[in-house]
């Protein structure tokens, strides 16, 4: 099988795996309820919105990107290029990438959170190695945690295209807390 080939197999599976996904999809992007995440563990919250359960974030939607899959310390993120994602110079936007590889690192963490526990993105880092364009039709984001700790996780992730080219890859410190209470005492 030539690369050509391996690449147009991978380009397949990859847009298959994002109509298993949409098919389960339900209701328009938003906010999840807190009753549709009380008392799940982060990777649950997060299978619950690849499940239907939960609504995919908006911004999923303005930027034409989907969550693919997750699993304990990891999570994947697809994207579409398209013009409309473009600077003044005719390649997509840093922020474009950023986004998907924010989604990717953050959600990774989401996945080891225990029931409870939160998290915000402390600071993160964005390498751009290859110019991106639309004829690039899909790209995944694949972020993995490197440590989850206590008070502090740390991601990295890839963004990666269906011919196995690396376009940037990013790495995160996330803040981990306590949720408050929905009781008041």
């Amino acid at each position: 099988m030539s690369h050509s080939q391996d690449h147009h197999a991978v380009l397949e599976h990859w847009m298959a795996e994002e109509a298993a996904v949409r098919t389960r999809l339900r209701g328009e992007p938003g906010v999840a309820r807190p009753e549709q995440l009380a008392g799940k563990t982060g990777l649950q919250q997060m299978q619950a919105m690849l499940d239907g359960d939960a609504p995919p974030p908006p911004i999923a939607l303005t930027l034409d990107f989907m969550l693919i899959s997750v699993a304990a310390g990891r999570a994947v993120f697809q994207g579409r290029p398209q013009q409309r994602h473009y600077n003044p110079l005719g390649t997509v936007h840093g922020g474009w990438f950023a986004t998907l590889l924010d989604s990717a690192l953050g959600c990774a963490v989401h996945t080891t959170l225990e029931p409870g526990r939160g998290y915000t993105t402390l600071e993160f880092k964005v390498n751009l190695v290859r110019a991106l364009t639309d004829k690039v039709p899909l790209v995944r984001a694949i972020g993995e945690v490197t440590h989850a700790g206590r008070q502090v996780a740390t991601s990295e992730a890839k963004l990666i295209g269906h011919d196995g080219k690396l376009y940037a890859h990013a790495s995160t410190t996330c803040l981990v807390f306590d949720l408050p209470s929905s009781k008041r005492s």
